[in-house]
Order: structure tokens, then sequence, then C-alpha cells
């Protein structure tokens, strides 16, 4: 027993109060510190997840976000802090947008002004802590096409540029002298700074007006290998809505140093495939399995999606009706649950996501993977049957979630016809045996509509509460929470 303090123990009080917290804050620096200078990387745990080289699990939480609005960067900012707020940490970038293109006018020719526009957009990915996948081309022809947004006529030798045509841009030896020193005055400019999630060669590269996506992809991803060691290097192809692409995808995971597996899908009812017309949960999940059936063990990403009018001719009409966000629920929660290694990544950041004001299903979604480390769990990617529910499952070593959504609520139902989400009740999942659901720590369930967990009896079948569109459950059979 300590003797009673006389005098100024209100002074003592103060002045370790004042002591600790300073530790604290120091403390805090020290960690923000330590995770600002960590590298997003393949785990080594598990290649199909991503963590920080210190060891940090890392699922990529965005959305595609290829240029700011009419007022710039302070626009930019405004996404960045909405997204922040909401446990975002994830923003894929066009370098080739007007507004960051730092060869606007001459090949060759570098634009400081742009440069510092990309440096600020550095600084403000460094304030908010959101890690930056930049891209760094996108156009699709010189000059021959009818998409003026896809030409790069300045890089035609009548206008001081390396190439003849489209194709000999990539296949000609001064075209790809050309790109290899745009990626060198990067790399010298940004070295592998750590908010860089990674390098993405090309926008929708088989959408170039020349069969030149294969072989100049597996020249180009070793130099970004060269030039950012400690980056993340990949490549993209156009949407995933039929046949001919099927191969075409394969062969793109298979590329040496490619090292994420990314896919681009829509619902898109000009699309050959069927399924692209289909429910967005349904279309999403599947693009996931269909890579994950080439048996590479590398982190795969639905890196583009949403909604558009027939063949891709804009956003899609009924977006206006969505204010709920039926459709970006589905793009977020589907892909992760069919075994990709983060959330799948909406396109119509501007005219859906913000216009909607739908930022906080980025939110929901953080919050069903808080405290979880998907690299140490291992996860087996499970569909279970139900006659009502698509039921998608993540079974790992000591969690499992289980994502339900409503067969009966759909962008048809909701958006097309009008028709209110219907409530579920009594609803039983029936649970695979070898998961011994009865020897589970807790499990709980979480309304992404409403933010809220409840407690569920441990029993298989588990009897879930009502709800509407979409429920997790998430079982632990030991404590994954610090």
């Amino acid at each position: 027993m300590y003797p009673p303090q006389t005098g100024n123990r209100g002074i003592v009080l103060r002045v370790t109060c004042r002591v600790a917290l300073t530790l604290l804050i120091l403390d805090q620096l020290a960690t923000a510190s330590a995770t600002e200078l960590a590298y997003v990387r393949v785990s080594p745990r598990d290649p199909r997840y991503f963590e920080l080289s210190d060891g940090t699990p890392y699922i990529p939480i965005g959305l595609n976000m290829i240029r700011p609005p009419e007022d710039g960067l302070a626009g930019m900012e405004r996404w960045f802090a909405k997204l922040s707020a909401q446990g975002g940490n994830f923003v894929r970038i066009w370098l080739s947008s007007p507004f960051f293109d730092i060869e606007p006018a001459r090949c060759g020719v570098f634009d400081e002004e742009r440069a510092k526009r990309i440096d600020a957009l550095f600084a403000l990915a460094k304030k908010y802590g959101i890690r930056l996948k930049l891209c760094t081309e996108h156009f699709r022809h010189l000059g021959e096409g009818t998409q003026a947004w896809a030409a790069r006529p300045q890089l035609l030798i009548q206008n001081g540029g390396p190439a003849k045509d489209t194709a000999d841009y990539f296949l000609g030896e001064a075209g790809k002298a050309h790109y290899k020193r745009k990626l060198a005055w990067y790399a010298e400019r940004y070295n592998c700074d750590p908010i860089i999630f990674g390098w993405e060669l090309w926008n929708e590269m088989d959408a170039v007006r020349a069969n030149v996506w294969e072989p100049w992809s597996a020249e180009m991803l070793p130099e970004l290998r060269r030039l950012f060691p400690k980056n993340l290097a990949m490549q993209s192809l156009g949407s995933y809505d039929h046949e001919g692409k099927r191969e075409r995808y394969r062969r793109l995971c298979q590329l040496p140093g490619n090292d994420v597996l990314q896919v681009h899908r829509y619902l898109d009812l000009g699309a050959s495939w069927a399924i692209c017309h289909g429910p967005v949960a349904v279309l999403a999940a599947e693009a996931v399995k269909d890579l994950r059936s080439f048996g590479i063990p590398k982190p795969i990403l639905l890196a583009e999606s949403g909604a558009v009018e027939p063949n891709h001719t804009g956003p899609f009409k009924l977006y206006a009706k969505d204010r709920d966000g039926i459709i970006l629920h589905d793009v977020l929660f589907a892909p992760f649950f069919a075994g990709a290694a983060g959330p799948g990544h909406i396109w119509h950041w501007d005219v859906y996501v913000d216009k909607n004001d739908l930022w906080w299903h980025f939110g929901r979604f953080a919050e069903v993977v808080r405290h979880l480390d998907p690299p140490a769990e291992h996860f087996e990617a499970v569909e279970l049957e139900h006659p009502r529910l698509y039921v998608y499952a993540l079974h790992g070593v000591r969690t499992t979630l289980i994502w339900c959504r409503d067969k009966e609520n759909t962008w048809q139902t909701e958006l097309a016809e009008g028709r209110p989400p219907e409530t579920i009740r009594g609803a039983l999942l029936q649970l695979p045996e070898q998961w011994q659901v009865e020897k589970a720590k807790t499990i709980r369930c979480y309304d992404p509509w409403n933010n809220r967990w409840q407690e569920l009896r441990l029993a298989n079948p588990l009897a879930l509460p009502d709800f509407q569109r979409s429920l997790v459950v998430r079982i632990t059979t030991a404590s994954t929470e610090p």
C-alpha cells in the first residue's frame, strides 16, 4: 500500500497526464510513420491477398477516381475526405487524363505544372491515407479511331512523335523507347513512393486499335519491375463480357511479372454474355470465380465495374433511381466473398457514387472486414445452396464470413420495376457439418443497410434475423480482435 499523497496532487496528476498524452501522441506518430513507410505487397503468407511490408493486412477499399471534377484538386480532396471518412484506403488514377497528363502538347516535353498536380495528388493521398493505383496510359489510337478521348495524335511522326501509326507505336523501337522514357521520368520523380499501391501499364489495352497488347505487356511489365521494385505491377483488359475474352484473360493472368489479376466487368445489356444482363451480385462474383479457375495463386481484383447503357454508350440511366446504392453494394461485397483480395472497384465515381451520396457503402464494407487478416485465415471461398438467397462464404482458420443476398431483389426488380425490397423472415442457413458451428466462440450478423450487429445463437442451421436485401454472418472460433 502506498502512503496517501499530500500537497499538489492535482499538479502531479496534470503533469502525469500530459506526459502520458505526449507519449501516446509520439507512439501514434511513430505508428503512422511506420505505416506510411510500409509498401503494399503480395502477402508471403497467402499470395491471394495483400499486406503491407511490415506485415499489416491490407484490403484495398475504394474505387476508380480517374480525374478530379471541374474545380480540380479541391474537388478531389472532397472525394478523398469522404472516402477516407468511411474507411476507404485506395483509388485508381489515370495519369494520362488531361488534368494529370505530363505530355499535353508535344511528345517528350514534360510539363512541370502538370507534374506539380501529381505532386499535390500524392500529398492528398498521404493526408487521407489513400493508396494510389496509377494507370500510365489509356489511348487507343493515334487519330485513326472515332473516340476523341482515346486519341493521341501528337505521337505521330508528322506531329513530332515516334510512330507512323498506332501499331508502329507499340511494335516499333522508337515508340517503345518513348514509353520507357516516360516511365523513367515517373521513377525519377516518385521513386517507389509507398503511397503508391501499384503501377498499371494501360487501361483496357486490348481495346487499342492494333493487336499488340500481349507482346507489348510482356516487354513492359519487367520494365515496371525494374523501375519500381517496391511497387506492384499490373495490366488490364477490357470488359469480360463475351467468350473471346476468356482465353485473353487467361493469358493476361499468366504473364510473368503481372502481380495482380485484374478483371473488368459491367452490367451491360448490350453484352453478348447473358450473365452481364442479370443480377450484379452474380456477374461480379462469377468474374472472380472465372479468374480463380485459372489456378494462378495471385490476388484477384474486380478492378472496374458498375452499370452502363448498352455497349458502354454511357452511364446506366437507372443510376438516378438507385438512391440506396444496391448496385454499388453488390460491386463491393460480391467479389470479396467470391475470393477476391478486396471489394470490387466501381467506375462511376462522380455521376453515381458522389451524385447519389453513396460513400457510406464503403464504410459498411470496412466494418465487415474490421480486424480481419485475410492472409492469416487462408480462406476457402465456398457457395452454399439456399432456395431464396445467394450465399457466398469465406471459410478461414479462425473466422468464417458469409454474405447472404436476396435472389429476388435485383436491379431489375427494385430499379426497373420499382418493387421495394421484401423482408426475409425466418430464414435458416444450413452450414457444412465440418465447420463445427456449435463449437464457435461467437456468431454475429451484420445488417449493412442499417449498420447494426447482433449476436446469433450457436446452432446449425443458423436462424437468421429478419432482413432486407443482404446480411453478413461472422463466425469466430478464436479471438480475432485486438
